[in-house]
């Protein structure tokens, strides 16, 4: 079965950062085309998908293989290479792209420095071009700027069928082979990439969170309180963030703060009054005192 899908490969110039993102009208896109790994490179295998270029790619790029050199090694041994649609780019930002000849059109790639845009099944053509314009212009972290190239796909036209499912993978440029800094997919969605921004939005959030838990576990209590709080509002729909942000309220000594939280939380999901006396000051210092104020009403 043909994939019709847009995706981008892309290095950080700045960070070292490599990630990819996709959408396509398939179920569970991420479960094919994306792969990634810190200190080796990132890929995108799609239109009639062959999942190994991923981790055969990662693997020659993790040894020291450029990726033009790893991609046209595995095309060469593909009998189905004229079907295939392949992106490369390794640690050091060198990129290479494959749009096979049979390749339903609309199918094409654009390369800039250090990214590649590919896309197959386009409603119309051009699609690529608006990826890389985005990413290119587009401020902020790569995964922000991986996400302008996927919205800049739809605004072109996109997928001639339509849209399911998405995803966004981003690795360090170094660390183990299984770390990942964003894994968020989208298996089925009538809107996908909005679906996408929301869980995006969410991990931000978290990340704020897991900063502060840090923060918290080493004393460092003032500096925490305001993690919680970023995250609260970045994700204003999280009862466990607010929760976690009442209780660093009250750590910082602002008690009247932290059970108009706490109570919210609760309001939503009642097992925050029954996990409170459970968290020990190890664990959430503010919790005995918020525990205390609510039970004397």
């Amino acid at each position: 079965m043909r994939r019709g899908t847009y995706s981008i490969v892309a290095r950080d110039g700045a960070s070292g950062a490599l990630g990819v993102a996709v959408q396509s009208h398939w179920f569970c896109v991420g479960g094919v085309v994306t792969w990634a790994e810190p200190g080796a490179g990132a890929v995108a295998t799609q239109s009639l998908a062959e999942r190994s270029y991923g981790p055969d790619g990662l693997a020659l790029m993790r040894a020291g293989t450029s990726a033009p050199d790893a991609l046209a090694r595995l095309l060469r041994d593909d009998a189905e290479a004229a079907v295939r649609q392949v992106a490369f780019v390794d640690a050091n930002g060198r990129v290479a792209v494959h749009t096979g000849a049979m390749c339903i059109p609309e199918a094409s790639h654009v390369t800039g420095a250090g990214y590649s845009c590919q896309a197959n099944i386009m409603a119309r053509p051009g699609v690529p071009d608006a990826m890389a314009a985005a990413y290119e212009s587009a401020p902020g972290s790569l995964d922000e700027r991986l996400l302008a190239a996927l919205d800049a796909a739809e605004s072109a036209g996109g997928d001639l069928r339509g849209r399911q499912s998405a995803a966004l993978l981003v690795v360090d440029r170094a660390g183990e082979p299984w770390r990942r800094s964003v894994d968020l997919r989208v298996d089925d969605h009538d809107d996908p990439l909005s679906e996408l921004r929301r869980l995006h939005r969410l991990h931000r959030a978290y990340d704020l969170s897991e900063r502060a838990e840090e923060l918290t576990a080493a004393g460092r209590h003032a500096d925490a309180a305001p993690l919680y709080q970023q995250a609260a509002e970045l994700a204003p729909e999280s009862d466990e963030l607010l929760f976690f942000a009442g209780l660093a309220a009250a750590v910082a000594g602002d008690l009247d703060t932290a059970l108009e939280r706490v109570r919210r939380a609760m309001a939503v999901n009642p097992g925050w009054r029954e996990l409170l006396p459970r968290l020990g000051p190890e664990i959430a210092p503010g919790a005995a005192a918020v525990r205390a104020a609510l039970e004397r009403g």
